[in-house]
């Protein structure tokens, strides 16, 4: 299944955005650990319900660093991470104009009536549109900058 899809899918079974985005795309890269999705959970629904970043976002940045990220202290070694992040970061901006969980979907998951306006609103379908596109532009970054492949 293409990543896109996966993504999706995974939403679709009761993974949330961010743990779906980091799921697709580092299975796209041949990385399987028990520790994925549990990294991502606390960075879903804007950060944990607080109006942050959107956890598509989260989950795009969590799997660049994952795959792209150092293993050592070495400073030259951060453009490994940082060069792909940041083309993933414009790339959403452009299509969404924030990276903002609140900007994209006017709701405060903290409080009753923004989970209700969500769902009467069905403000899935947005999120699922974001979880797609993030994971297309986080392996989208990782192949431009040569980097993220599992094992290397």
């Amino acid at each position: 299944m293409a990543p896109e899809r996966e993504s999706r899918k995974l939403m679709g079974d009761g993974w949330l955005c961010a743990e779906s985005v980091l799921l697709a795309v580092t299975r796209a890269r041949g990385l399987e650990s028990p520790l994925i999705p549990r990294m991502a959970t606390a960075f879903c629904s804007g950060l944990s319900r607080s109006c942050g970043t959107c956890g598509a976002v989260s989950g795009g940045v969590l799997a660049i660093s994952l795959l792209a990220g150092r293993d050592t202290p070495e400073r030259e070694l951060l453009d490994l991470a940082y060069a792909p992040t940041q083309e993933f970061l414009e790339g959403f901006l452009a299509a969404y104009g924030s990276t903002n969980c609140f900007d994209i979907t006017g709701c405060d998951f903290r409080t009753p009536e923004g989970q209700t306006r969500y769902r009467e609103a069905n403000l899935k379908e947005t999120c699922l549109e974001c979880v797609s596109l993030a994971t297309r532009l986080a392996l989208q970054a990782l192949d431009n900058s040569g980097n993220g492949r599992a094992g290397e």
